[in-house]
């Protein structure tokens, strides 16, 4: 007779396919447990290294998804001069049912939280930012290397944005609302003259959006005339202005004006882009 061979057993292979599961489930869990619990240093250090090193997040504390840190602005590798903000920077990191909202105030320079909203859709991408108004020291510009470092400004930046919105499709930006920046009661240690002026930088979209947002810069008051246009082109801005100084000042910034833009005659040049 024969031998007939034992059919092999199966019960392998339901053991298998459980030890699996419970694995994948355990992995699945440390990944869950690693992204609630992520330290706030993770996100200084992907800051820091979106930036190249320019903005920086000190002696970070809490989570990804809410903490605080120390902001300082850098010149970058090598800078001599980081400059950083009084207190301590927070935020909260929430997900939304398209992407995310981020959360922040500083104890120094805006004590109601703004916000912002970042959308994610097919092949496009949308900024919104609440409405707000803040206050920052100029002289935090200076962390930043050339040209700030030479000028050391100082005075009060009001930051304030009303129905802003930056929406990305298909590679192009279109810009709603509105971004101003009031530089208050300015002064540098290139000019004897305290103050120099108060100044406006405002950018500009359209109520529908447009790819082409304006730049305008104006003097609110002060010795030292500013002005300009601009518009946001692609990835480029592209600016032209003028700086000079009002009657009975001339000498007094003469030194500035050198370093501001090219000369041409009583007036300095300015150009970007």
């Amino acid at each position: 007779m024969t031998a007939r061979h034992a059919a092999p057993t199966s019960s392998q292979g339901p053991a298998a396919s459980a030890w699996r599961f419970a694995m994948g489930g355990a992995l699945l869990g440390l990944a869950m447990a690693l992204l609630t619990w992520a330290p706030a240093r993770w996100l200084a250090w992907g800051v820091a290294q979106t930036t190249q090193g320019q903005v920086q997040w000190h002696n970070a504390r809490g989570s990804v998804w809410q903490g605080s840190a120390q902001l300082v602005l850098s010149g970058g590798s090598g800078s001599r001069d980081p400059q950083a903000l009084p207190g301590r920077l927070h935020w909260t990191l929430a997900p939304t049912w398209n992407g995310l909202r981020l959360g922040w105030r500083a104890d120094c320079c805006i004590t109601e939280a703004a916000s912002l909203h970042l959308g994610l859709g097919w092949n496009a991408l949308t900024l919104r930012a609440s409405d707000h108004t803040s206050l920052w020291p100029a002289a935090l510009l200076t962390g930043l290397g050339a040209p700030w470092n030479t000028l050391r400004v100082e005075g009060q930046l009001q930051l304030r944005t009303q129905a802003l919105q930056l929406h990305w499709a298909q590679g192009r930006l279109q810009m709603q609302g509105l971004a101003e920046l009031n530089l208050q009661d300015m002064h540098s240690r290139l000019s004897p003259v305290k103050p120099m002026g108060s100044y406006r930088v405002a950018l500009t979209g359209t109520p529908e959006g447009t790819p082409t947002p304006g730049l305008d810069l104006s003097t609110l008051q002060g010795p030292l005339l500013l002005s300009g246009q601009g518009q946001w082109v692609g990835q480029r801005l592209r600016f032209t202005g003028e700086a000079r100084a009002a009657e009975g000042h001339e000498a007094a910034f003469d030194n500035l004006l050198n370093i501001l833009g090219r000369r041409q005659g009583a007036r300095s040049l300015l150009s970007l882009g």
